[in-house]
């Protein structure tokens, strides 16, 4: 029954019909065939969205510790620079008491000046400590500008400065008076005398002016015979000052 079809498929050649849908046919088959279509096409898009959602999993995971790791480092920073701060308040409030007790004299009632300045107020542990000190009568200058001596009596005060924040059980100072003159002696023995009973202190000098406020000296020679150091002790205790 070809009632269906067109007057034109009907009306013409039947073999030139045949032919032309043949061709066409051909045509099709050649482009379904040049298409290849991937049979394995949802098997693989099954695989990259497992993938995709473990990577997405991942991801999620990675962020979560990125941000605790943070919230640590952060919690870290903040306790570090609390701590610092602490230590470098109190050794700054007490360096100046400590330098004017050092400087000061009956001439000099009043001593000198010290104080810190920090380069990076943010984050002060990465950045430097500026040290400024001025003996009396001085006007401020950079530290490298101060004597030996100068800067023999402003490293002390610093020393003794951190030492009141963390105290150390005892001092071993090896010739710390050795560029200071007779009366910055006086100055740093009468000082350490004074506060001996918050820390002890084994100073190696060659000035008598430090033997003399001592509480005991410890002496250190040859002794020929055996070839070989030798120690001798004296208390000085009884004597008092």
């Amino acid at each position: 029954d070809f009632s269906a079809l067109s007057e034109e498929l009907t009306a013409g050649d039947q073999d030139a019909t045949l032919k032309r849908f043949a061709a066409q046919i051909h045509a099709l088959e050649e482009e379904l065939e040049k298409m290849q279509p991937n049979m394995k096409a949802e098997e693989r898009f099954d695989d990259v969205s497992r993938r995709l959602k473990d990577t997405d999993e991942k991801l999620t995971m990675a962020r979560q510790q990125s941000r605790e790791v943070e919230l640590s480092f952060e919690q870290v920073k903040q306790e570090r620079y609390q701590k610092f701060m602490h230590m470098f308040d109190h050794v700054s409030s007490t360096i100046d008491t400590v330098y004017r007790e050092l400087t000061k004299s009956a001439r000099h009632p009043l001593g000198g000046n010290a104080y810190l300045s920090l380069d990076n107020t943010e984050e002060p542990y990465l950045g430097g400590i500026k040290y400024n000190a001025m003996p009396p009568t001085k006007r401020f200058r950079d530290m490298d500008q101060l004597s030996g001596g100068e800067k023999t009596v402003a490293a002390l005060a610093l020393l003794f400065a951190v030492h009141s924040y963390h105290p150390a059980p005892f001092f071993v100072m090896d010739e710390c008076d050795a560029a200071l003159d007779a009366a910055n002696v006086h100055k740093v023995s009468s000082y350490i005398r004074r506060n001996s009973s918050n820390f002890q202190s084994v100073v190696i000098s060659l000035k008598d002016t430090f033997f003399h406020r001592a509480d005991a000296l410890v002496g250190i020679y040859r002794e020929q015979s055996v070839n070989s150091s030798q120690s001798v002790t004296l208390d000085l205790t009884p004597y008092g000052e």
